[in-house]
């Protein structure tokens, strides 16, 4: 029997998360894209402004809201989604994948009524199996508590948590500014909102619902001299033996699509343009140093917004984002 296709809308379709949707959807077996909403490049082809799509769509960016859809997802930036949906009256049964951080801490939106699930496949499959509606998070917080979530859950953490995390423009929208400007940001490293990063809240908050462990994160976030993906480093003090921690992040994950442990030092290309996530551990001493790397706009973003529609919809977590990284 075949199987019917998804009927898409997508708003904010021409910033960064937006259009790394249209990349991903326009090879997705199961994904009927009927509008693609941007303000910017209203009327005009998608293949004209984004020539890598030449012959993948021959889609119009639009500003109009078509109803009969399936799924909304929602690439406006943050406190505009809240705004979208006080706005517009959408059809109960159309569900949202929201990429803002609009409901990622408060799930709940007033006006239409909508109660938001975390959608971290890892921890939350099953509720987002039944979900409406999707708060994706955030892409550091993907990484971050990917490589944490093992060793919260099992009280691993003697001390405070500290982490690094880089990430590459695209992390900042596609909207220019003095930190994403070539001349400034090539063969140049920067930190910024040094311990107080937005993504912070919802990082705490996760892991609060996850363990009782209530050690606090000190988080350092940089801007690095490349495009995109994010590479975290997480330490603490633990007692453990690491072969004992190793054998509690692949039995934790050993199920999921996408989490996967290496035995070996990782590097950022290898998973640039795939939803993987890669963690390493190692031990230094009675330090515990936890790598996690991901494509920000991948599995930090559209790719892990994606992997939430297919499990809404029954489908294959994998379908349309079975991807490996492709550069070396």
């Amino acid at each position: 029997m075949k199987r019917k296709k998804i009927k898409i809308g997508i708003i904010g379709a021409s910033g960064y998360t937006g259009t790394e949707l249209i990349r991903l959807l326009v090879s997705h077996p199961y994904a009927d894209l009927k509008f693609a909403l941007s303000k910017t490049y209203n009327n005009k082809k998608i293949s004209d402004i984004f020539p890598d799509l030449i012959g993948e769509t021959d889609l119009f960016f639009s500003n109009k809201i078509e109803k009969k859809i399936d799924v909304l997802f929602l690439c406006s930036g943050h406190n505009k989604s809240k705004k979208f949906l006080e706005e517009n009256d959408l059809e109960k049964n159309i569900r949202i994948i929201d990429l803002s951080q609009d409901f990622r801490n408060d799930n709940f939106c007033k006006k239409s009524k909508r109660k938001f699930v975390y959608g971290l496949p890892e921890i939350n499959k099953s509720l987002i199996d039944n979900a409406f509606n999707i708060a994706n998070p955030g892409c550091f917080a993907t990484a971050i508590l990917l490589g944490l979530i093992p060793s919260f859950i099992n009280n691993i953490p003697v001390n405070d948590v500290y982490t690094n995390a880089i990430t590459g423009s695209t992390g900042a929208g596609v909207i220019p500014s003095e930190s994403t400007h070539y001349s400034w940001r090539n063969n140049n490293i920067s930190w910024y909102k040094p311990f107080e990063h937005q993504h912070l809240e919802e990082i705490k908050n996760t892991l609060s619902k996850l363990s009782n462990n209530k050690k606090n994160i000190n988080l350092l976030t940089f801007r690095g001299p490349f495009t995109r993906g994010i590479y975290c480093t997480s330490y603490f003090k633990s007692q453990e033996s690491i072969n004992k921690i190793i054998n509690f992040y692949e039995k934790f994950y050993e199920k999921t699509a996408f989490v996967k442990i290496s035995s070996k030092e990782i590097d950022l290309k290898n998973v640039i343009n795939s939803n993987k996530c890669l963690i390493h551990l190692k031990k230094v001493d009675d330090k515990i140093l936890i790598t996690s790397i991901i494509d920000n706009l991948v599995k930090g973003a559209s790719g892990q917004a994606i992997q939430n529609m297919n499990l809404m919809f029954g489908i294959d977590e994998k379908t349309g984002i079975n991807l490996k990284s492709t550069i070396y």
